[in-house]
């Protein structure tokens, strides 16, 4: 279906010229899925959008072919290849929101392709979108199109992208992170609509991630590209299980896979990171990171040569890479200091069944008798964190995580309920806690952009919580404020920089350099590495870790993510709708019995192995709103083990399991065993690996 030969693409920028992608070669048949993965930089969305020609203004090709159906695209005039996008191409972008216009109706948006493409009347038109809105397992169809893309989830938005990309059959499907920001549940469901339209259909899909866990579910065979080349492409299994570049073994090592161990290990790391495209290395671009590299490496460029049937390596000394278990272990052994200072720790916090409410949409229409409902977003809470430990706290998106979080940092007061720090109970605002209060507890945010200030240093952001909360000088303030980059990691020349100067990852260490810098024995992280990359996801973890260890900080850690979870946390608490579900120390919630919606979430959760095979448990429609609560178990609308009128009409009792192991269920926990027996057992993980 798509045959592409040396192709080399440039952007003209105010400092020069870039070479973005050089000399990239790849293929792909028909039903056929293309995984193409690698850090954000490496020239992936490029690559994709340029085979098409369909770059920006300062973009081009400047050699190289590229084959549809033996086609060549780069001989086509503009309006041929206008032609051609839309009806032999189809995009799905990473977010729907920005693909769809937000003033049209959805209906209308999908029927403008079969108008424009396939020559359909408006009747025809609207007949195919709701045929392909089908397709996708969109639940009532016709109620979809008389919405606004703002009216849909996230999830159903994707569906929407998908339908619209499939409405002409193409010939070639290109994925651009499709899933990134959506839950676990929601990306799982994504998955497996494009794994069945990929049997249906006749495109080749290219898929671009940085989600090693998403591509076993989706491609056939791979491409790990780097700074503009490929470093090594081979099939799927191949790729796994016998990488054969630096590069592939040390970012597999960077995904965190679940473990019973109740040691804490620390992942593999890739030093430094990816070079600018205007000051690349001599010799493999990949050598000033590379943990193998020797002499001979820097005085040539590698090509990337066949090593194996269907495998290919640009890296001349392929042969001495060990496997992902030898990388792995050695990598542990190397860092034992890291394991957990956890079994002694006394409680720090305690949440005391804690409610956070807010004043919905009101009722009625008579004026001065309106009423309000109200959203219950954190409906009768109980945690402990222990000094020295973390507790990871998993659930979708709507089920109340951040608003504990907020709550115990006094950001959003709690209604109800009590929270106490080391037996102290707390007032519900920040604001009127006492200064030692606010030091003891720290809070990082999901997005360091919008809690970095864009017009201060990063200098400023970290020395302000040292005068503030530590009471130093200013001189002190900087001194230590350039100790505590050096502390994440980061060179102590950073301290002049502006946010803007800095890449995700940097500027979330800022963030967690600047948490730290009040010594505070709690430090609540939401969402801290959901949206940056495999490789600076690890390097993180580990210096969290790191920090725990040698400051004894406790820590909440808020994620969908639960393989990053398990292996950061000593406890884990799954939340559904402002409720706990099910709580217990990580390696007892891991193992069954699982509450139900725990084991949902598990069989979600794309495992980066493809020998591992995974029971699909997939729920049924969204989270609930939390200002419509369901009656009796507030899962039963969506449980795989629904039970009948005990679970819609009576609160379920909680089930005690083995040492602080409790679950919010009907069901007893022998009969749980007994129906997940048939569960993806996660120690084989692993023990496989």
């Amino acid at each position: 279906m798509l045959e592409v030969e040396g192709l080399s693409i440039e952007y003209e920028t105010e400092t020069g010229i870039l070479p973005a992608v050089r000399n990239v070669s790849l293929e792909v048949r028909e039903h056929e899925s293309f995984g193409i993965v690698g850090e954000s930089g490496s020239g992936k969305s490029t690559l994709a959008m340029g085979a098409i020609r369909y770059l920006a203004s300062n973009g081009r090709v400047t050699g190289g072919s590229v084959r549809l159906n033996g086609v060549e695209l780069l001989d086509l005039s503009r309006k041929e290849l206008r032609a051609l996008w839309g009806s032999r191409i189809g995009v799905v972008y990473q977010s729907p929101l920005t693909a769809l216009n937000p003033s049209i109706l959805i209906g209308k948006q999908l029927a403008e392709v079969a108008r424009l493409h396939l020559g359909m009347d408006r009747g025809a038109a609207m007949t195919r979108v709701t045929e392909m809105l089908a397709k996708v397992a969109m639940p009532d169809p016709e109620a979809v199109m008389r919405r606004y893309p703002h009216q849909l989830s996230g999830g159903m938005l994707q569906r929407c992208v998908i339908a619209m990309a499939l409405m002409t059959n193409p010939a070639l499907l290109i994925m651009d992170e499709p899933t990134t920001a959506l839950d676990v549940t929601t990306q799982a469901v994504v998955l497996d609509l494009v794994a069945e339209l990929k049997r249906e259909f006749d495109s080749a899909i290219v898929y671009i991630t940085h989600d090693l866990g998403v591509v076993t579910k989706i491609c056939d065979r791979v491409g790990v590209m780097y700074a503009g080349e490929f470093m090594e492409q081979a099939s799927l299994r191949e790729l796994f299980q016998r990488p054969l570049h630096p590069y592939t073994l040390d970012l597999l090592g960077c995904v965190p896979h679940f473990d019973r161990s109740p040691e804490k290990r620390s992942l593999v790391t890739i030093p430094g990171s990816i070079p600018h495209l205007d000051e690349l290395p001599p010799g493999c671009i990949f050598a000033p990171r590379c943990s193998f590299v020797r002499d001979a490496c820097r005085a040539a460029r590698p090509p990337l040569d066949p090593v194996g049937e269907g495998h290919s390596s640009a890296c001349i000394r392929w042969r001495i890479v060990p496997t992902p278990a030898e990388r792995l272990g050695a990598a542990t052994e190397a860092l034992t200091e890291l394991r957990s200072c956890s079994g002694d720790g006394a409680p720090l916090v305690e949440v005391d069944d804690v409610k956070t409410y807010f004043k919905g949409p009101g009722e009625g229409f008579l004026p001065g008798r309106r009423r309000h409902r109200a959203i219950r977003a954190v409906d009768g809470v109980s945690l402990t964190v222990c000094e020295g430990q973390t507790l990871g706290v998993v659930g979708e998106s709507g089920s109340g995580k951040t608003t504990v979080a907020r709550a115990i940092v006094g950001l959003t007061p709690a209604t109800e309920g009590e929270i106490r720090l080391h037996g102290r109970k707390l007032e519900p605002a920040a604001e009127s806690r006492k200064r030692g209060v606010l030091k003891e507890i720290q809070m990082v945010f999901q997005n360091p952009d919008a809690s970095l200030n864009p017009t201060r240093t990063v200098g400023d952001a970290i020395s302000r919580p040292l005068v503030l909360l530590g009471g130093m000088g200013r001189t002190e303030a900087a001194t230590r404020a350039r100790e505590l980059l050096e502390a994440v990691s980061l060179p102590a020349g950073y301290y002049d920089r502006l946010p803007n100067e800095l890449s995700g990852g940097e500027k979330q260490r800022v963030a967690i350099a600047r948490a730290f810098a009040a010594e505070p024995d709690l430090i609540l992280c939401d969402e801290p590495i959901s949206s940056l990359d495999v490789s600076v996801q690890g390097s993180l973890m580990n210096l969290l870790m790191k920090l725990q260890v040698e400051q004894r900080t406790s820590y909440v850690f808020i994620s969908h993510d639960l393989s990053a979870v398990q292996h950061l946390s000593d406890t884990i608490a799954v939340v559904y709708v402002g409720r706990v579900m099910e709580l217990g120390d990580a390696v007892t919630v891991l193992t069954p019995p699982f509450h139900p919606y725990t084991e949902a979430l598990l069989s979600a959760v794309p495992v980066a192995d493809p020998d591992v095979k995974q029971t699909p448990i997939r729920l049924r429609g969204n989270v609930p709103s939390a200002m419509d609560i369901p009656s009796g178990c507030r899962f039963h609308t969506r449980c795989p083990r629904f039970l009948g009128d005990i679970c819609r009409e009576h609160e379920p009792p909680w089930r005690h399991g083995e040492g602080s192991h409790r679950i919010y269920c009907h069901i007893p926990l022998d009969e749980l065993v007994q129906l997940q027996a048939e569960t993806l057992v996660l120690a084989s993980t692993t023990e496989d690996a």
